[in-house]
């Protein structure tokens, strides 16, 4: 079996925040590398590090020391127009809260994103992906909390990004919605081939990933590989 290509590649990544007198290391050091296709769980308490991770790996943020690459892309010494491409070519975002716009339907929400991508899904074929192919019309104020966060999956899937990167994307539901969320992102992991990475402080969810990545202040203190990925509708929490 060939090894994967490696699609992310982190060394000595560091990050320091200057919080009035005190410096705040919220990286040190870091060393990564993420394949394609994978889905990976990213494991840690609040302030161990996980967020700031994420937003360098997604180019919102740069770090203070180290490198960070995507393919044959430097991230590290990129202007902002260069990661501004880069997000909008690469990557799409799922966050705790939904941030959808009232105003318009679940299709209309997704079709936002369709019209700044290459080569898009087509909103009603995102939808249908995460199980919502019967509320294409409907607005989020007619939605429950775990279908707005499927138009979310929905809307970051679209564009086809090579990487979806999820911040706590079951922190704001119930079991039952939660496993149904994680059960679209893994339906999005497979159909679609996008490498994902959920960051999460709820240790279940890390038996549906290929790879758990366990952080503590601002370090990698572990990365196993699971022999297999559990079901989202096994998941107990």
């Amino acid at each position: 079996m060939s090894t994967p290509s490696t699609i992310y590649r982190a060394r000595g990544v560091s990050k320091v925040y200057r919080m009035g007198e005190v410096d705040v290391h919220a990286l040190r050091a870091i060393d990564l590398d993420v394949y394609d296709g994978e889905l990976v769980v990213i494991l840690g308490a609040s302030g161990s590090g996980k967020s700031t991770l994420l937003n360098i790996l997604g180019g919102l943020d740069l770090p203070t020391a180290g490198r960070v690459s995507f393919l044959a892309q430097d991230l590290t010494d990129a202007d902002d127009d260069a990661l501004t491409q880069f997000r909008r070519r690469e990557v799409g975002f799922v966050f705790q809260f939904y941030n959808l716009i009232p105003s318009l339907t679940a299709r209309e929400n997704v079709a936002i994103v369709t019209e700044i991508a290459a080569r898009p899904l087509a909103p009603a074929e995102a939808l249908a992906l995460v199980g919502l192919g019967d509320r294409l019309d409907h607005f989020p104020a007619q939605l429950s909390g775990g279908e707005q966060q499927r138009v979310a999956i929905a809307r970051a899937i679209a564009k086809r990004p090579r990487i979806l990167l999820c911040d706590e994307p079951t922190g704001a539901l119930d079991l039952e919605t939660g496993r149904v969320v994680l059960a679209a992102l893994v339906q999005a992991n497979r159909e679609v081939g996008t490498t994902t990475m959920i960051i999460t402080h709820n240790a279940a969810i890390a038996a549906m990933a290929d790879r758990v990545i366990h952080m503590r202040s601002g370090q990698i203190s572990e990365i196993r590989a699971n022999a297999t990925r559990a079901s989202p509708a096994d998941l107990q929490w």
